[in-house]
């Protein structure tokens, strides 16, 4: 845990920046993950995020999740459950339009906190795909140029909370696996842990901290980097004691985004012999395929979408 990368964004605007793109560029490449402090959002709104969040879910969903999952999900349970997930979950569409205004039971006060919340988020999101740019040696806003499609990104957050489970060995918070999207920032408990991210074969805990922000690299960002970064299997132990709360944003591409490998990112030996190590596809095609195999391995999911390529990736 002791090695889990951890960036202070602050160290960005002086003498530590190269040591700290480096950090950066070393966590993409070797790890998918990293954790953000000093990144610019204020405590007292990740707070008040928390407390509304945590609220929202006494009020209006705890009930709901004793009756619908906890009641029947573990009875007369065995083996371990492999087909759900032990969350409470509700989801958040920021851009291209956002539906804050139609979820069922906000409160007015709750909307605008978390319109607020998304909009720094959002601008947190496009400067880290901006330092990644800078790291890969590609232009400046190519990511989000690339994400753009005809209409924007699509950005959203899964508001989660993991209840206490009695039979934790039975079944996950959330099963493993990879992200479909772009970049992915997550506001987590500090004081209920359960995430955790698979490192050289082994599961490694994202450890909790105080106003931090993890971030994690989704599928796409490892197709347009042709695997220098790589998005990581992850999921969520299902705890005993607490309710752990989980805001994950995603900031991914539009739907019509065409996305694959910066031509950048190619080697020549690869470009030479016509070798495409990762497909070209458009987004929601990608996701239409995601939605069916979300918890198995990424790489049945690239050559599925490589073998529906109708023509050959374009090397500018």
């Amino acid at each position: 845990m002791e090695n889990f990368p951890i960036i202070n964004l602050e160290k960005l605007n002086g003498a530590e920046r190269a040591a700290t793109m480096e950090k950066i560029n070393d966590a993409c490449e070797n790890w998918g993950f990293f954790e953000l402090v000093n990144h610019g959002i204020p405590h007292e709104v990740m707070d008040t995020v928390e407390k509304l969040t945590k609220g929202h879910y006494k009020k209006c969903m705890e009930q709901r999740f004793k009756e619908l999952v906890a009641k029947k999900g573990l009875e007369g349970v065995e083996v371990e459950v492999t087909d759900m997930d032990w969350e409470s979950t509700f989801f958040l569409r920021h851009l291209p339009s956002s539906n804050i205004s139609e979820i069922p039971d906000l409160d007015d006060v709750y909307r605008e906190v978390m319109r607020d919340f998304a909009k720094r988020l959002e601008k947190l999101a496009e400067e880290l795909l901006d330092l990644l740019c800078e790291n890969l040696g590609l232009e400046k806003s190519y990511l989000k140029n690339t994400f753009y499609g005809s209409k924007g990104p699509n950005f959203g957050t899964k508001v989660s909370n993991y209840p206490p489970c009695p039979k934790p060995d039975l079944i996950k918070g959330l099963r493993a696996h990879t992200d479909a999207g772009g970049i992915i920032l997550l506001f987590q408990d500090d004081k209920v842990s359960g995430l955790q991210l698979l490192k050289d074969g082994q599961w490694i805990d994202v450890p909790p901290m105080r106003h931090s922000i993890v971030v994690n690299l989704g599928d796409q960002l490892e197709v347009i980097t042709n695997g220098k970064y790589k998005s990581v299997m992850h999921r969520v132990i299902a705890q005993k004691d607490g309710t752990r709360m989980s805001l994950a944003s995603f900031y991914n591409p539009g739907n019509d985004a065409l996305i694959y490998p910066a031509p950048a990112l190619v080697d020549k030996e690869t470009e030479a012999h016509n070798k495409q190590v990762y497909p070209k596809f458009v987004f929601d095609d990608y996701m239409t395929l995601y939605a069916n195999l979300k918890f198995q391995a990424k790489e049945p999911r690239f050559e599925a979408m490589k073998a529906m390529e109708s023509d050959p990736i374009e090397i500018a």
